[in-house]
Formats: structure tokens, sequence, C-alpha cells
């Protein structure tokens, strides 16, 4: 074949896949994005993970399955600092919940005594602080807040906006200087200005565990523990690895006619997961509201032996230690 020929016979070559290739589009039609392959976006942000600084606030839609406090924003409401960074030592903090619509909330639902509790703790769980701050008519709260060593703490706001539901979140606050980080044994037995406090029973992740703490002061059981914002005593237990936030609330209520003003607790935990948790256990008596502080583990392993821990250790705190606030 000459090359006249051969040119001829490629050009009808191309002219038949070039057809064929028009056909087969028609037929299929065009690659639209519907018919593209969908990829699935996840947050894979940092408070997901737990470990986010806790100010963007834009956590998607997959914070609502997070244990409580591990997202600035959930449910639609934002937990909105005026300031991050503090001084050490005692100050004005001062903080909005946004709603949905980005305004701030003013009206809430009381639980526990109050519209709003705020738990603040460092993040190695040290210097726990449970405190009720005021609000002003614009829906800003205030509250004096004496944070002494450096370091990020977490803020979270426990509320229940009006109409809406019990909402926990948390943000991060830092004081400047040289941070220390502290490290918690394992402890079972808390001792605070004279008060023993021992807790009992296991936490198992994902099931309602009964838990109990008795209190006793100089080897005598306390019978008559005081009423604190509606309770005999109030539970935090935080999870050691991320700060994930559990409010554990008691069994029965003072004047209900069967629970008894000490020295018993009763309590009912659900913790999320397997590890480490420090719980935070608030009572009054004669007057002062005290905190009692545990460390315990939800690996199976047998209890440790219970380990005496004193306030000096930061293992307890009471109202004169800047502990609470009204």
């Amino acid at each position: 074949m000459n090359t006249a020929a051969k040119l001829s016979a490629y050009g009808v070559a191309l002219v038949l896949v070039a057809a064929g290739a028009w056909a087969i589009g028609n037929a299929v039609g065009p690659l639209s994005s519907e018919s593209a392959p969908k990829v699935e976006s996840e947050a894979h942000g940092s408070e997901a993970a737990g470990h986010g600084d806790g100010h963007s606030g834009t956590v998607a839609e997959g914070a609502q399955d997070l244990p409580k406090g591990l997202a600035s924003t959930r449910g639609g409401y934002t937990l909105a600092p005026t300031v991050t960074t503090l001084p050490a030592g005692t100050s004005p903090f001062s903080f909005r919940i946004l709603g949905p619509e980005g305004h701030a909330v003013t009206s809430f639902e009381v639980e526990h005594d109050k519209k709003l509790h705020l738990i603040v703790v460092r993040r190695d769980t040290s210097g726990f602080r449970h405190v009720h701050p005021e609000m002003a008519a614009d829906g800003t709260w205030t509250v004096p807040l004496d944070l002494p060593q450096a370091g990020t703490y977490r803020v979270f706001a426990d509320f229940k906006a009006t109409g809406g539901e019990a909402t926990t979140l948390g943000t991060d606050v830092s004081v400047a200087g040289a941070f220390e980080p502290r490290a918690y044994t394992p402890s079972r037995v808390a001792e605070v200005d004279g008060y023993q406090v021992r807790l009992d029973g296991d936490l198992v992740a994902g099931k309602a565990s009964p838990v109990k703490v008795t209190v006793s002061k100089d080897g005598k059981p306390v019978t008559d523990l005081q009423p604190y914002l509606a309770a005999y005593g109030h539970l935090v237990a935080l999870r050691q690895s991320d700060l994930a936030y559990l409010h554990v609330h008691p069994e029965g209520a003072p004047g209900d006619g069967k629970t008894a003003p000490g020295p018993e607790i009763a309590f009912v935990a659900e913790v999320p997961s397997e590890g480490g948790y420090r719980l935070f256990l608030d009572f009054q008596h004669n007057g002062v509201v005290r905190t009692a502080e545990f460390t315990v583990s939800t690996d199976g392993t047998p209890a440790p032996a219970p380990t005496t821990t004193t306030a000096a250790d930061n293992h307890g705190t009471s109202e004169d230690g800047h502990g609470h606030g009204g």
C-alpha cells in the first residue's frame, strides 16, 4: 500500500472512532456531579478529637454525638468568652451564651438552684472551681475567677436555655507563666479540712454505675450534711484524656422523706469510655462548701488500696480556698 492509501485508511479509522465515542456519549449522557463518586467529609477537627483549643465554635454536626464539654458549640448554642487570656490570681471573667441566631441568650431555666453552673479546671485536672456567675440584662455573665497557677484551663458552662435542652459547652482560657503539670495517682479517699471522704463503687464504661461517697469527720460519720444546690452532694466527673464532662446527679433529694443527710450520698454515673477519670464532690457542712477529689479508672483491674490525699496536695478545697462561688 502506497503512502497516500495508508493516510486515507488512517483517516477513515479516526472518523469511525470519533463516531463511536459520540454515540456512546449520547447514550450515557454527561457525567454530572450527582453521578460522580461522592466523598463523605468528616469532622477531623481538634475539638472532635478532644485536643482543640475550644475557641473555634465550629464543630460540625458530629458534635452532637460527642460527650459533653468537648465543643464550644452544640445544639445551636455557643460559649463565647469576652477574653481568652487571664492574669494569675483573681480577676473578673465574662462570657455570653449565643443562640442559634448568634444573639446572646437571656432566658434560662433554674437547674439545681442556679440558672448556670460554671466549672473551671486546669487541663491537668488541678485547680477545680465550681462557681455561679451573675447575668446582666444583655446576657453577659460575669464572675470573679481565681486562677493562681499558670496554664490552660477548661471552662464548662452547664445550663438549660428556656425551651431548650440541658447543655454543657466548653472552651479554653489561658493564664500566662511557667506551667508545671501535675500527675495524680489512683485515690478513693480524700481529706479536706479534717473531713475524710471515701468513694465506693466502680465506673463501667457505657453503663449506669452506682457509686456512693461516705463523709466523716475526725473518724465519726457526718449525719447532718446541709443541702447545697438542692442536693446533699454534687459530683462532676472528667475524663483525664480530654476532659469530657459528666455531671453526675445524686439519688434522692433533701426533704423527700427517704434521703438521709449523710453520711452516705448515692449517685449513678455513666462514663462514655474506658480510661482514667477525675471526680470532684461538692458537699456542705456547717455552712461551708468543700470539694473532695478522687482519681479512678475503668480499666477492669482491681481497685488500688485507698490512698489518702490532702488539701495541701490539691485534692480537696473549701469555700475559704476559693473553690466555689455564689
